[in-house]
């Protein structure tokens, strides 16, 4: 049920913000701060505005039933808004859910072959490969961190940031198992093989999510190998960074300068630690809310790429789009199934607020 004093205070917090805002009151930090606040009220508004506007529709043609003379359009009135209400409502609900707070960032992304031998680092560069061109369909941002690729096109992993705003909002739910049947480049006797890589997917920490204290970790330099930039195996700039609280380690050789590598270095691990910091946080006061859509658990086997019937099917929704090329390609169809699982993870979240 919506409460409408709680769109009232949104209303009245909307025009504060704006107030203060064009007052100059605030500056710095502060009005960052309430600027993204704004904004996301701002998209909210609409809807709280056409919500009073549709009650107050109501309350007029209920009026109007008293005059004979208007009874008729007070009827077609009332069917028509008591029609629109419902959608607007669950729209209303939907808009106020509680928001992660991480969904606007850039993020991360480690994509490593699992079972399957070079099959799945195949597989592994066709999932990279899908996310690239999925971004650059966003207007997004991609580069790559550290890789280690194989002679046949294919990653054993590959670590890149995606930066676009609301970037970690659509891709979050991507973090877990993806499986491919196939039959595969090397296979002469054309039999179909299973093979698996997984997906993780961070926000994009910053430096307030995150203090690093130099005496946590250990910067070692090398000399970089494998498949890189034409810097490799010329100068030391290769960086691992060993997170000793945590046990991560990252390392990143791609970049042409040790400091360049340094700093892609410390965002790798930032990102893990601020992830890290968001599982348990979520462990504690989600325990009685196991979303299987939303979980991230990178353990967990989410979707199935079956080749010879150019299907993909999704298995925390049980969808299934036989479009299998368009979402490799990064098109539409995988567009179809983010959206589906954003709306599933919002439908589960307000089936626990009954």
């Amino acid at each position: 049920m919506i409460i409408e004093q709680k769109l009232r205070d949104i209303q009245s917090r909307a025009a504060d913000i704006e107030n203060q805002m064009n007052s100059g009151a605030a500056s710095g930090d502060e009005l960052t701060k309430l600027s993204k606040e704004y904004s996301r009220l701002n998209e909210i508004l609409p809807l709280i505005n056409e919500y009073f506007q549709i009650v107050a529709g109501i309350s007029d043609a209920n009026e109007m039933l008293n005059d004979t003379e208007l009874r008729e359009i007070a009827n077609d009135q009332l069917h028509e808004l008591n029609h629109k209400l419902p959608d607007v409502e669950k729209a209303l609900q939907i808009a106020l859910l509680p928001r992660d707070d991480a969904d606007d960032n850039s993020v991360i992304m480690e994509i490593r072959a699992g079972v399957g031998g070079e099959e799945s680092a195949l597989f592994a560069g066709d999932l990279y490969n899908q996310y690239k061109s999925y971004a650059l369909r966003q207007g997004w941002k991609v580069e790559v961190i550290e890789e280690n690729a194989t002679s046949l096109r294919g990653y054993k992993e590959i670590v890149f940031k995606i930066d676009g705003a609301g970037a970690y909002g659509r891709m979050k739910f991507e973090s877990g198992i993806h499986r491919v049947q196939r039959v595969p480049e090397t296979e002469a006797g054309g039999r179909i093989h299973t093979s698996a890589a997984s997906v993780a997917v961070m926000p994009e920490a910053k430096e307030i999510d995150v203090v690093i204290e130099d005496k946590d970790i250990r910067i070692d330099i090398f000399r970089a190998s494998g498949a890189g930039g034409q810097h490799v195996n010329k100068t030391d700039s290769a960086i691992r960074i060993t997170h000793f609280p945590s046990g991560i380690v990252v390392t990143c050789q791609n970049e042409r300068s040790q400091l360049q590598n340094k700093i892609a270095a410390m965002s790798v691990l930032r990102s893990k630690l601020y992830e890290k910091q968001r599982e348990e946080q979520m462990s504690a006061s989600n325990a009685s809310r196991k979303s299987m859509v939303g979980s991230g658990d990178r353990s967990e086997k989410i979707r199935t790429y079956n080749f010879p019937e150019q299907r993909v099917t999704d298995h925390r929704i049980k969808l299934t789009l036989y479009k299998l090329d368009d979402i490799l390609a990064g098109g539409a169809g995988l567009d179809e199934m983010i959206d589906a699982l954003i709306a599933a993870d919002q439908l589960e979240q307000l089936a626990n607020m009954q």
